[in-house]
């Protein structure tokens, strides 16, 4: 047996969780938004609404772009933005050991 669990952030309205953190990782690994939402079978629509709308509540940039041309465009994380990603990535890794450690204690 085993505990399942899943976090998410939300004012009311959710604006962070595990499918913006994956986009966010693909991005900051790719380099764009096209292919990080390739890689993760969405849309780029899809993956810009995510991230326009976890700006617009959480109030800061999480991405800087580009517009293509001859060296085609791109996207990176704004400081803002990987500070947000580290946290969360700290946030679920201590989430996640004191849900495993209280999974032991009372079921190991």
């Amino acid at each position: 047996m085993r505990v399942r669990y899943k976090f998410w952030l939300e004012d009311g309205e959710h604006i962070f969780g595990e499918g913006l953190f994956e986009l966010l990782q693909e991005i900051d690994r790719r380099g764009s938004i096209n292919q990080a939402a390739r890689s993760l079978n969405m849309s780029y629509r899809q993956a810009w609404g995510q991230v326009k709308k976890a700006e617009g509540r959480l109030g800061e940039r999480l991405l800087s772009t580009r517009v293509g041309g001859e060296t085609g465009g791109g996207a990176e994380l704004t400081p803002a933005g990987r500070w947000f990603l580290q946290r969360y990535k700290q946030f679920r890794r201590d989430a996640g050991e004191a849900i495993e450690a209280a999974f032991q204690r009372h079921f190991g």
